[in-house]
């Protein structure tokens, strides 16, 4: 099972990814795509350009890692901005890997009584 550390940071690569690529070329794409260091410990996912397969690439102590979901039915719920990454949360990401999405979101005031 895939369980990282809750406060790691997470990069979602915004651009459809060639499924293909392994260790070597995901490395690439985070060095020359998201400007990032593949060997700084963080989390680094890529969508197909279907968006039904996602692959998770990250540096532990002794190597990397790659982790990789496809989805049977569905997408993968994101949208494509300008930028080629998006800064996810925890919970974002979990989001994300369960296929759900929020559409709008309001929080509403709660009473509490003074003690």
């Amino acid at each position: 099972m895939f369980l990282p550390e809750a406060d790691i940071r997470i990069w979602l690569c915004t651009e459809p990814t060639d499924m293909r690529k392994s260790f070597n070329g995901l490395s690439v794409l985070v060095k020359s795509q998201l400007e990032e260091d593949p060997l700084s410990g963080q989390l680094f996912a890529f969508i197909n350009k279907r968006k039904t397969q996602m692959k998770v690439l990250y540096f532990d102590r002794t190597g990397y890692c790659i982790w990789a979901k496809r989805l049977e039915q569905g997408q993968f719920n994101f949208q494509s901005k300008s930028s080629s990454k998006k800064l996810l949360s925890w919970v974002q990401f979990k989001l994300l890997l369960e296929g759900i999405k929020i559409e709008k979101h309001r929080q509403y005031k709660r009473y509490r009584h003074k003690t």
